[in-house]
């Protein structure tokens, strides 16, 4: 099982070193992989979702489908022809090679589109692992199903599959003092597109070894009274603020938590893991409620291990932010005149820069974000209101 842990984490570092400010994202997809529960990431177009999975399913070694959906697509572009042999001697049955209940690895790119006929078997497929064909019941090798949006649907005949996408993950433009890191980044990743790089990467574990890791993951569920105890005030934190989360749902992050336990090497979950109760939403709106429940609890742990931290979403360090620190100095205490547009965009700069220090926590931080304060004192001193 060690081997396992050490493959995703590899896969997990090839990764977040290719797309900048995905780190938390990263992290939920290996998650998912371990305990074999499916993820949607939501957001706007050009923000990484399709790239991140297709990444994912280079560096492990198992049947992989893919497929745009829009309301047009019919069940044989996703669940195969129909086999007319079969049919023709009166049996109704479908060609599954290389299609959806064959594919172990899952990424269906825009899925609130599809229609009904494909919605209603994909329900069984990724809940129960069976598809029916007929009077045939398959069952499928599914380890994860990713799914991409641009929004979060309100249909209600959409939500029962919404709800099988146990983790859900916004996906975003970055902000403004992560866009020189990704010009080079995206530079680079440009240049490894072109030259064919990604279609020689290697993988580094196989669908054998997660399938093997599912049918035993009972073991690696492990969780103190303490950990229980803890988790149990949160659920009902969660839903004194109005967030649908039932009893189903909140036994299912159990396995979310080992996961995340198993992906660092530890034997059992502490409150670091609590961090993937922030991807449980039902609407974005609920995602800064979320934040403001586990935030605390987080936030108390890491003071007593702060080796424990994580970036997280924002995914930038010390440095970076430095940088566009000075950079923004250097902008508005210069007595060159500055427009409105650029001096309230550089002072949405700095306020999303105290948010990431604010993030960081660690001693640096809080000197850095001294020096913002102290930069936004000089501002509002100097008359560039006026």
């Amino acid at each position: 099982m060690s081997d396992i842990g050490q493959g995703l984490q590899r896969a997990g570092r090839t990764i977040e070193q290719t797309f900048l400010g995905k780190s938390e994202a990263v992290r939920l997809m290996l998650i998912a992989v371990i305990a074999g529960e499916h993820m949607v990431l939501v957001g706007p177009p050009g923000t990484a979702k399709s790239a991140l999975v297709r990444m994912l399913s280079k560096l492990i070694s198992a049947r992989y489908f893919e497929y745009l959906l829009t309301r047009f697509s019919e069940p044989n572009e996703i669940f195969g022809p129909i086999d007319i042999k079969a049919f023709q001697a009166g049996s109704y049955q479908r060609r599954t090679e290389g299609m959806l209940p064959e594919a172990e690895i899952v990424f269906l790119d825009e899925v609130f589109k599809a229609n009904s006929a494909i919605l209603n078997s994909l329900l069984s497929v990724l809940n129960e692992r069976v598809y029916t064909v007929g009077s045939q019941v398959m069952k499928v090798p599914l380890l994860s199903a990713f799914a991409a949006s641009n929004e979060v649907p309100n249909d209600e005949n959409l939500m029962a599959v919404f709800d099988r996408f146990l983790l859900r993950v916004r996906s975003e433009n970055l902000d403004s003092y992560h866009f020189h890191d990704l010009l080079l980044k995206g530079l680079e990743h440009e240049k490894k597109s072109i030259s064919g790089a990604y279609d020689k990467l290697q993988p580094v574990l196989t669908s054998a070894q997660l399938h093997a890791l599912h049918s035993g993951f009972g073991e690696h569920m492990n969780f103190t009274e303490e950990f229980l105890g803890t988790y149990k005030s949160l659920v009902f934190q969660i839903r004194g603020e109005g967030v649908s989360f039932s009893d189903r749902r909140s036994i299912k992050m159990l396995k979310l938590f080992a996961a995340s336990a198993f992906l660092d090497g530890r034997p059992t979950a502490d409150a670091s893991d609590f961090f993937v109760l922030k991807h449980v939403w039902n609407n974005l709106d609920q995602a800064e409620i979320l934040e403001g429940i586990v935030g605390p609890t987080l936030e108390a742990y890491y003071r007593v291990h702060p080796e424990a931290r994580r970036l997280g979403a924002t995914d930038v360090g010390l440095d970076a932010l430095s940088e566009e620190i000075n950079r923004i100095r250097g902008v508005l205490v210069s007595p060159e005149p500055v427009s409105d547009i650029q001096l309230f965009s550089h002072l949405k700069a700095l306020n999303e820069i105290k948010a990431a220090l604010l993030a960081i926590g660690t001693p640096p931080a809080q000197e850095a974000l001294g020096r913002v304060d102290k930069l936004l004192g000089q501002v509002f001193q100097s008359g560039k209101f006026s």
